[in-house]
């Protein structure tokens, strides 16, 4: 995993990570539900009610889509179940759903089913078909992985228009690194995505204002949406939130704050941030803690913790070292949002 994410000046020019696109577990937790609608509904006045019955089956299937397309499988059960005529309207997204099932069963070979991605490309495209702006991303995705990105960009760009998050951060990610690319559309999606609480969305949003893409861009802007994707959980943004509390780029200096995001990295396996943050650790003595994390940091692959761990185990007692590996072997990373 490529983690480095913060401009360099050894060579003048800002370096950012790409990372993989979104997929529907990053997609952010609270759909909209049906019931929000079925609220609206039974505000309309008594006397409007009595004079015809409300047939939302016979909603042109383009309205329809722009209220359920992005809905999950629990909120079109839900929705199915509010009268005759919801469910008759959303028999399509309910079919959309079976074809996304399988879709994923024969992308990752579960189910009982080999994997075969042509089988899959096949039921996401059906259940695209269909409406699910869910299976439009996968099929989207598959799109990608077999090269085809415009194929790919333009499902993505129409589940993006029917206000499906995680397609329009896959949106914004395409269009960066189109040939050529358009980082101001890109920024638009990213922008879109990150209000809805799209954490992969608001650190690529920061990443690219950070580069200096967008209007009006300042080092306000993309701490704060570092802040808001490292509070969403998303590990890389932890790191760069610790880089700007340290230096106070964007935000309020803070090395209190800076530490707390460096430490919240490095417990979720973020390899520069327990490099750090046992740097850190060893600058205030506490090197027990700190040969720990810098052997995590050099088992990842960060060289750089190698000296100074090395000159802590060599003050160490045989003990000291043997609990030092074991607790490092038994180390397990924290959940995130990747």
């Amino acid at each position: 995993m490529k983690q480095r994410t913060w401009p360099s000046k050894s060579d003048g020019q800002p370096r950012f990570t790409a990372f993989p696109f979104a997929n529907k577990q990053s997609r952010p937790p609270k759909t909209p539900s049906i019931f929000h609608f079925q609220v609206s509904l039974s505000s309309s006045s008594s006397s409007k009610s009595n004079q015809y019955h409300h047939d939302f089956s016979q909603l042109p299937y383009d309205v329809l889509l722009k209220i359920a397309a992005n809905f999950t499988l629990p909120n079109l059960r839900a929705a199915s179940l509010v009268c005759k005529s919801w469910r008759d309207a959303l028999r399509p997204l309910r079919e959309a759903m079976l074809f996304l099932r399988w879709g994923k069963r024969f992308k990752h070979g579960r189910g009982g089913v080999k994997s075969n991605l042509a089988k899959a490309l096949d039921s996401f495209l059906k259940g695209a078909a269909r409406g699910s702006t869910l299976a439009m991303v996968d099929a989207g995705l598959v799109y990608w992985e077999m090269g085809r990105r415009e194929e790919g960009m333009s499902l993505y760009r129409k589940a993006a228009e029917l206000g499906d998050p995680a397609a329009q951060c896959n949106l914004g990610i395409s269009l960066l690194q189109a040939n050529p690319p358009d980082p101001e559309e890109a920024v638009k999606w990213l922008y879109k995505a990150s209000v809805a609480g799209h954490v992969r969305a608001q650190y690529q949003l920061a990443l690219s204002l950070h580069k200096g893409h967008g209007l009006n861009s300042n080092l306000q802007e993309p701490a704060k949406w570092y802040l808001r994707a490292a509070e969403g959980g998303y590990v890389r943004a932890m790191y760069n939130t610790a880089l700007c509390y340290s230096v106070g780029e964007g935000l309020m200096q803070s090395h209190k704050l800076a530490r707390k995001w460096m430490k919240r990295a490095a417990d979720r396996g973020h390899s520069k941030a327990q490099l750090e943050h046992g740097l850190s650790l060893f600058s205030e003595g506490e090197m027990m803690k700190a040969v720990v994390y810098l052997e995590l940091a050099s088992r990842a692959g960060q060289a750089a913790a190698d000296p100074v761990k090395n000159v802590i185990l060599q003050q160490m007692s045989n003990s000291s070292r043997d609990r030092v590996m074991l607790l490092a072997n038994n180390w397990r990373v924290l959940p995130s949002s990747h």
